[in-house]
């Protein structure tokens, strides 16, 4: 089964580490190429490129600002992606419980 490319789907262009560390970055504001690549310490044609993955799945919406072209998190486009992990929630808390009963039984 070939995989679905990173530019056309959300989980595949979140695989990338960097790239979810700029989504995650910019879920606090809105950031220029320039604040991005600064903060997270990598170059700015390396955050031009994983901004273009991103924007073109949607999942980060650009506005121009004079010269600058401003960035932010597209949060209607992460919904997909927040759905399906929350498929897992119900899971965890079971676990959770699971492990709380167990320390309670051996005090």
């Amino acid at each position: 089964m070939a995989r679905a490319s990173t530019t056309s789907d959300p989980f595949n262009a979140i695989a990338e580490p960097r790239r979810r560390h700029i989504l995650e970055f910019l879920a606090a504001e809105e950031r220029s190429v320039g604040e991005i690549a600064d903060a997270l310490e990598l170059n700015q044609p390396s955050v031009s490129k994983h901004l273009h993955v991103l924007l073109d799945v949607g999942l980060v919406c650009a506005r121009r600002d004079g010269r600058r072209t401003m960035y932010r998190t597209n949060a209607e486009a992460l919904r997909t992606v927040h759905d399906w992990s929350g498929m897992f929630a119900q899971y965890w808390r079971s676990q959770l419980r699971r492990i709380k009963a167990h320390a309670e039984a051996k005090r």
